[in-house]
């Protein structure tokens, strides 16, 4: 949940390089049957053996592979050049061509995603300097001079956590639409983090807090993952909500 690098899918790289020589070995002349595909989606498929659950195994696994492009790629074209290519059929482009599509094809997606990518960081981040901004006017919000903004639920009494202590806490981390992206509840059982090797925000929002106090955060992105964003939900420049109850400083005794 912390981690703070987004690594790119080998999944998505992996069906780059399918679709494409797929693509490539389509043969000439032939042409998509509408008709007689719609029949053949409408038929239930049988799975009365081994080699037919066999086969359907492999079809969920190349449709998982496929689907980060789904929409850059014609399915008919694809299917056809799987049965050219299977049927030992000489394929339409050489090799140096077919590292040619590959390459353009790529770099579509590449600058596609990165689109993308930067249409959602924009957006993420105007949306959370509004909410920020307006939140910042309810009673009981605090304000830190890093932007950082917390309420609290109940205050403790025991001692403040240091930014190099180990402490152990529960918590609940959700978007602000109230999407969970991870909750300890959730998983039934407490954690040890070190505050060294936390994001900046959920480091500075702890040592706010006295043991047995249980806090909410609103930490904006500078402190969190910022345009990187994190795997799974956490988009680019998202404003992160976390309820954080700490339970206890490595070293030191629960009040």
């Amino acid at each position: 949940m912390f981690e703070t690098s987004r690594i790119p899918g080998r999944r998505a790289t992996a069906a780059i390089a399918l679709s494409v020589a797929l693509a490539a070995c389509q043969p000439a002349g032939e042409r998509a049957d509408s008709a007689t595909a719609t029949r053949t989606a409408a038929t239930p498929i049988a799975l009365d053996d081994a080699k037919q659950r066999a086969s359907y195994m492999v079809g969920l696994d190349l449709a998982k592979n496929v689907a980060p492009i789904r929409e850059e790629v014609d399915l008919d074209t694809v299917e056809r050049a799987m049965r050219a290519s299977l049927a030992g059929e000489a394929p339409l482009l050489d090799d140096a061509a077919l590292a040619t599509v590959r390459q353009q094809f790529s770099e579509q997606l590449r600058v596609k995603r990165e689109a993308t990518h930067q249409a959602l960081a924009a957006k993420n981040l105007k949306d959370g300097e509004q909410f920020l901004a307006a939140n910042a006017t309810r009673p009981g919000i605090e304000a830190t001079a890093s932007g950082l903004q917390y309420e609290v639920i109940t205050e403790g009494r025991g001692p403040k956590p240091g930014a190099s202590d180990t402490v152990r806490v529960h918590y609940v981390g959700t978007l602000l639409d109230g999407t969970k992206f991870d909750s300890t509840y959730d998983r039934d059982h407490d954690v040890s983090l070190a505050l060294n090797s936390v994001m900046p925000g959920w480091s500075e929002a702890v040592t706010l807090m006295p043991v047995g106090s249980r806090y909410r955060f609103w930490i904006p992105p500078a402190l969190a993952y910022g345009e990187r964003g994190a795997p799974s939900e956490i988009g680019p420049n998202a404003t992160l909500v976390f309820e954080v109850e700490l339970l206890e400083v490595a070293g030191g005794a629960t009040p």
